[in-house]
C-alpha cells in the first residue's frame, strides 16, 4: 500500500512538472499584437473614444505585447498609448507623411525591446511619398522596423499595415507591394513579423503571395482560435485581422481577444489579436 501511495506521488509530481513547463513554454517569447483602435474622430455614441481609451489602457496592461501595431489611430490616440500606456511609438500621418490623418504605428516596450531603425512607405505606384495607389478610396502606408529582442539578442522586422477598404486592385498590388519589401529590406532572411487590418477575408485570391512567404500566426499555432477579428459593435462578424511570421521556430499561442475590459463588451469596432512568438 504504502509503494501504491509512492508510485501515486511520483506520477503527480510528474504532472506537476510537465504542466509547469507547458506553462512556461506559453509564458516565454516575443509578444506580438495588432489592434485597429478605430480612429478617435468617428461619431461611435456610446462607443466614442471618450467613452473606451481607459479600456484600452487596460487591455494593454493585461495583455503585455513586447511589439504591437495599431490601425487608424490619430496623433492623439498615439500620444495616448505613449504616456499613459508607457509604450514607444514609430510612425507617420498616412495623409503628409507627419502627423495629419491615421497612422500605422509600430509600438513597443523598451523594457524588452529595442527599436534599431523604421521606415514608412506608400501603398501606391510612388511609395516614397505621400499618395493614394490604384483603385484606393484611401491613402495607405505601411510602417517597418527592425527591432532586437532584449531577452535573446536576437533580432527582427516587424510591419505594420491597414490595407484599403473598396479598391479590390489597391488590396492585391498594395499586399503585392509588401511581400517585395519585405524581401528587399530583409535580404538575410531574419525573422519576421506582418500586422495589419487587410480588410479581405481569409479565402481571398489577394493572399496568395504573402501565403507563399510566410505563414498565418492563426494557423500554425498550437493553441489558437477561429474566432472574428472585426464585429462593427455587434453588427459585423467578419475575420479580416492578421499576424503573419516567418523565422520564429515555433507559435505556442494565438488568440482574438474578446475579453472585456472595464466591463465594455467592445473597446474597438476590431478586436485585437495577439500571438506569442519563440526564436
Amino acid at each position: 500500500m504504502k509503494r501504491l501511495s509512492l508510485i501515486i506521488l511520483a506520477v503527480m509530481m510528474v504532472l506537476d512538472i510537465c504542466a509547469q513547463e507547458k506553462e512556461n513554454i506559453l509564458s516565454e517569447g516575443l509578444k506580438v499584437m495588432s489592434y485597429n483602435i478605430r480612429l478617435g474622430s468617428a461619431d461611435d455614441k456610446t462607443n466614442s473614444w471618450a467613452l473606451r481609451y481607459t479600456a484600452t489602457e487596460e487591455m494593454l496592461k493585461d495583455q503585455a505585447p513586447d511589439v504591437f501595431g495599431v490601425q487608424e489611430a490619430l496623433v492623439y490616440q498615439v500620444a495616448f498609448i505613449e504616456d499613459i500606456c508607457g509604450y514607444e511609438s514609430v510612425g507617420v500621418g498616412r495623409e503628409n507623411g507627419k502627423k495629419e490623418g491615421e497612422h500605422m504605428s509600430i509600438f513597443w516596450n523598451k523594457k524588452t525591446v529595442k527599436m534599431l531603425k523604421w521606415g514608412t512607405f506608400w501603398l501606391s505606384e510612388t511609395p516614397e511619398k505621400p499618395s493614394k495607389g490604384w483603385d484606393a478610396e484611401c491613402f495607405r502606408t505601411a510602417t517597418w522596423a527592425l527591432m532586437k529582442d532584449k531577452k535573446t539578442g536576437k533580432k527582427f522586422y516587424f510591419v505594420n499595415t491597414h490595407l484599403d477598404h473598396k479598391g479590390t486592385e489597391a488590396q492585391k498590388n498594395g499586399l503585392k507591394l509588401i511581400v517585395d519589401r519585405i524581401a528587399e529590406i530583409n535580404p538575410d532572411g531574419l525573422p519576421m513579423v506582418l500586422t495589419g487590418d487587410f480588410n479581405i477575408e481569409p479565402k481571398n485570391p489577394a493572399l496568395k503571395d504573402l501565403d507563399a512567404r510566410m505563414q498565418s500566426a492563426r494557423k500554425i499555432a498550437v493553441k489558437t482560435d477561429d474566432h472574428a477579428t472585426y464585429n462593427g459593435w455587434g453588427k459585423s462578424s467578419t475575420m479580416i485581422d492578421y499576424i503573419y511570421v516567418s523565422g520564429f521556430s515555433s507559435c505556442p499561442e494565438y488568440q482574438t481577444v474578446t475579453k472585456r475590459y472595464e466591463d465594455r463588451k467592445f473597446i474597438s469596432d476590431h478586436y485585437p489579436i495577439f500571438a506569442r512568438l519563440i526564436f
